[in-house]
C-alpha cells in the first residue's frame, strides 16, 4: 500500500508521522476494584460512600438512577478502591467493555470488582476515553468473551490495548472536544426519545383504558371479554431449522417474542420474513393469517412475555403461516379497528390480566382458554380510530428521532475512525 506523504503503517494502521503508537499501560495505570467482605451487603440508604455497580454503567458515564452506597462500618476495608473523576471505569465481567467516566457528584465512589479504573492518565483522558470506545478496540474486547463460561477482560490486557498518541495535548484535547460534542449531540436525542416514550406510554394508558377520553366522546364503553371478540387456535408446527429464503412466509414465535413492534407488514417486510418449503395445502387453514390477525405467543422465559403478540397487516392476502408457540386471534365481528388493535392490549391492567392466566416456573405458558378469559373495554369505532391516530402520530414522531439518533451513531463512528487514526487532523 503507498503511504501518503507525513504518514506511517504500525501495528495499529497507518498514522501521522510524528504521533506515537503506546501501550495503555505506559500512558496510564489500570487498577481493580473491590467486592464488598464477606457477608456485608450495600444499602439503599445515602452514606457517603457511593458504590458503583456495573448495573450502573452505560456507555460514556454512570446512571444515577439506583446508586447504592457501602455502609460507613464497612467503608475501611474497602477504602483504597475508589474510582475519581480523573479517572476512566471499564467493565471487565460479565458485560464487558462499557467504558465511561463518572459525575461530580460521584467523585471517590468505590468501584466494584467488576470494572477497573485506569488512572494517572499523562494523555487526555476524554482523548483515551474515545479509543477505548472505537470500534477497533471494542472488537478485541468482543474477542476476549469465552464460550460458556463467564467473561472476563484481564487487567493485563487492557494495559496491552495499543492507541495511537498525537504529539501534544492541545491535539489530542481538539480531537477529544470534538468527539465530545457529538456524543453530547447523541446524549441529548437519546433523552429526547426517552422522554417522549415515556409520554406516548402515559397517554396510551389514560387513552386505552377509558380514563380519559378525547373531546366530543361522551359514550359509554363497553367490556368484552377476547372469547366474544375473537376465535383462537394454535400455529403450524415447524421447527427454525426448516426456515429457509423460499417458500411461504413464516412467523415464528420468537419473531414476536423478541419484537419491539406491534405489527407486522407483510407487504413491506416480505424479504426478511422466514419462509417454509411446503405446499400450502399441508397448512390448516385455521394457521394462516389474515389482514387484522392477532398472533400471541403461548410461552416464554418470563411472566411479561406471556402476553406478546403482534398484529398482521396483509391485505394482499399473502399465504402467511403462524408458526409453532403461537396462538392465533381471528376476528368474530368487526368491533376493534384494524389500526385500534395495534395498541388496545398495551394497558397495565390488560397485562396483569395476562399474568395472572400464566402458568409455569422456568417457562410461563399461556393457552388459548385462558386468553379468552381476558377482558378487553372497547370505545366506539369513530373514537377508536381517533385513539388510534394520536398513538400512531407519536409512534411515527419517535420513529424519526430513533432514525436521526442513528445516524447520529453513525456519524460518529465515522469521525472516531478519521480523527483517532489522524486521517483528519484538526491541528
Amino acid at each position: 500500500m503507498e503511504l501518503k506523504p507525513g504518514y506511517k503503517m504500525t501495528d495499529i494502521g497507518i498514522i501521522p508521522q510524528s504521533w506515537e503508537v503506546q501501550a495503555i499501560g505506559d500512558i496510564a495505570s489500570v487498577k481493580g476494584g473491590k467486592r464488598l467482605p464477606l457477608g456485608k451487603s450495600l444499602v439503599s440508604r445515602t452514606t457517603l460512600h457511593p458504590y458503583i455497580r456495573v448495573t450502573d454503567m452505560q456507555d460514556g458515564g454512570v446512571s444515577t438512577e439506583d446508586i447504592k452506597y457501602v455502609p460507613d462500618d464497612v467503608f475501611p476495608a474497602i477504602k483504597n478502591y475508589r474510582i475519581y473523576v480523573s479517572d476512566i471505569f471499564i467493565s471487565v465481567a460479565g458485560t464487558l467493555g462499557i467504558v465511561g467516566t463518572i459525575p461530580l457528584e460521584l467523585d471517590g465512589s468505590n468501584l466494584t470488582e467488576n470494572a477497573d479504573k485506569i488512572t494517572d492518565i499523562s494523555c487526555d483522558r476524554d482523548y483515551l476515553l474515545h479509543n477505548l470506545q472505537s470500534s477497533r478496540i471494542q472488537e478485541i474486547i468482543e474477542s476476549e468473551k469465552t464460550v460458556g463460561a463467564q467473561p472476563k477482560l484481564a487487567l493485563t490486557r487492557i494495559e496491552r490495548f495499543l492507541v495511537g498518541v498525537p504529539p501534544t495535548i492541545a491535539e489530542q484535547r481538539s480531537i477529544a472536544e470534538a468527539l465530545n460534542d457529538a456524543a453530547e449531540l447523541i446524549a441529548n436525542l437519546a433523552r429526547l426519545v426517552a422522554k417522549m416514550r415515556c409520554l406516548r406510554q402515559a397517554v396510551a394508558q389514560e387513552l386505552l383504558s377509558g380514563k380519559r377520553h378525547l373531546p366530543g366522546f361522551t359514550e359509554k364503553w363497553q367490556v368484552k371479554s377476547l372469547g366474544e371478540l375473537f376465535s383462537f387456535s394454535g400455529g403450524f408446527t415447524a421447527s427454525r431449522d426448516q426456515l429457509s429464503s423460499k417458500g411461504i412466509c413464516y412467523l415464528h414465535y420468537g419473531d414476536i417474542h423478541n419484537a419491539k413492534k406491534t405489527f407486522i407488514d407483510v407487504r413491506s417486510e416480505y424479504q426478511d420474513i422466514p419462509k417454509l418449503d411446503i405446499p400450502l395445502s399441508n397448512v390448516p387453514s385455521a394457521s394462516l393469517l389474515d389482514d387484522g390477525d392477532i398472533v400471541f405467543v403461548d410461552a416464554s422465559e418470563d411472566v411479561e412475555g406471556a402476553s406478546r403478540h403482534v398484529v398482521v397487516v396483509n391485505p394482499d392476502g399473502i399465504p402467511f403461516i403462524s408458526g409453532l408457540h403461537t396462538i392465533v386471534a381471528k376476528s368474530r365481528a368487526d368491533e376493534l379497528e384494524h389500526r385500534y388493535r395495534r395498541y388496545c392490549f398495551q394497558t397495565s391492567t390488560i397485562a396483569d390480566q395476562f399474568k395472572f392466566f400464566v402458568v409455569g416456573t422456568k417457562v410461563s405458558g399461556i393457552s388459548k382458554t385462558n386468553i379468552a378469559k381476558i377482558t378487553l373495554p372497547i370505545p366506539s369505532i369513530s373514537e377508536q380510530s381517533a385513539i388510534a391516530d394520536i398513538l400512531s402520530n407519536m409512534d411515527a414522531e419517535i420513529a424519526a428521532i430513533d432514525a436521526q439518533l442513528a445516524k447520529t451513531r453513525e456519524l460518529k463512528q465515522g469521525m472516531m475512525q478519521a480523527l483517532l487514526t489522524g486521517k483528519t487532523r484538526l491541528l
